[in-house]
């Protein structure tokens, strides 16, 4: 099982990863994490700009999924609602029983994993063999913990910038 921090490409906001990249990269499926990627913690329901990026996926042919180790199982299905997308709750990241139950029968190198922290989306996204994708924390960091975290990712983030030639 790979051992990786160093996320594939890096995105300042989850709507930089188009419909037009994700067909060219061959990706069926694309997992998102939920909170700080998709929305900020504090958000609800999805807002306008979001609904229309996944219609915009879906119409391209790219499943979208929520894979969130949220502990709220009604913060999810909250989010969730209306969406017409499906989504794991308590997945586990970074195990991989949370990656294999939203994949399905979509193998491994048609997947790709979006999120906003190392520890979990990209490790996860490394130990189940997809696309490693990361965006930059919508709303920023909350709380001392997630200054820590995200102060620790620059260097990872750093290395993918690099490798990318975006620095």
């Amino acid at each position: 099982m790979p051992f990786s921090l160093i996320p594939d490409r890096i995105f300042r906001h989850y709507s930089h990863v188009t419909p037009a990249l994700l067909r060219q990269l061959e990706i069926r499926l694309l997992l998102c994490d939920l909170d700080y990627t998709l929305a900020p913690r504090s958000t609800a329901v999805p807002d306008s700009r979001l609904r229309a990026w996944l219609a915009d996926c879906q119409e391209a042919g790219v499943t979208v999924m929520i894979l969130s180790n949220n502990r709220s199982v009604r913060r999810v299905e909250t989010f969730c609602a209306g969406l017409g997308i499906r989504y794991v709750g308590h997945a586990g990241k970074p195990g991989t029983r949370g990656f294999r139950e939203a994949m399905g029968d979509t193998p491994p190198e048609h997947t790709a994993m979006l999120g906003d922290k190392l520890l979990t989306d990209v490790l996860g996204a490394r130990r189940a063999g997809v696309l490693a994708l990361m965006v930059e924390p919508l709303g920023g960091p909350a709380g001392a913990w997630n200054h820590v975290l995200h102060g620790l990712q620059r260097p990872f983030k750093w290395i993918a910038k690099r490798r990318c030639g975006k620095i």
